[in-house]
């Protein structure tokens, strides 16, 4: 069975994205995008939500292409394009690259893939990690967390109909002042 990890950037009071959508809050040290490439690396599938698809593939595939692209940069792209990635929506009809959509149910597919043999999987963004989350099917939670406070916007975090017991797994500071936790579902 494959293991289900959701790890974003949030601001100290919880949000993955300010009003408006603005990210320009999580801007990442070297080291921490280092982290974050480093983690594409390793996924087996990314599970992402039509929103962040939308921003993430109208961005990395051809990033390593444009004026100026650093070693870094260069080196996330590539990882990127090459990790097998599923796309959940209702409202697209296509994704290219190395990904796949489902437009059914987001639970019943998520539940069927971590059935399955494979390394392991990460999903991306509110609304679906939200749907996962109800399901009881999120198995870790990376909060990557940046010390802003951005007043509102996208929350990490959904409503909940049951409490959820985790284990802190992992802590990590980073520059500026952003740490990582990492905690395991207790079941």
């Amino acid at each position: 069975m494959r293991k289900l990890t959701f790890a974003m950037n949030t601001s100290l009071d919880g949000y993955i994205a300010a009003p408006g959508d603005d990210l320009g809050w999580s801007v990442p040290s070297a080291e921490l995008f280092q982290w974050w490439s480093d983690r594409v690396d390793a996924t087996g599938l990314a599970l992402y939500g039509r929103r962040l698809w939308e921003t993430m593939s109208s961005h990395w595939p051809t990033a390593d292409q444009q004026p100026g692209a650093t070693p870094a940069e260069i080196e996330y792209a590539r990882r990127w394009r090459d990790m097998p990635k599923v796309v959940f929506s209702s409202t697209i009809s296509t994704v290219d690259g190395n990904a796949r959509l489902v437009t059914g149910d987001a639970v019943t597919e998520i539940t069927r893939l971590k059935a399955d043999d494979g390394g392991t999987m990460d999903i991306a963004g509110a609304t679906l990690a939200g749907a996962a989350m109800r399901a009881g099917l999120i198995d870790e939670y990376v909060i990557v967390t940046h010390p802003v406070l951005v007043g509102g916007g996208t929350p990490f975090f959904t409503a909940l109909d049951n409490w959820v017991n985790l284990s802190l797994a992992e802590t990590r500071t980073f520059p500026d002042g952003v740490v990582l936790t990492r905690y395991s579902t207790r079941r």
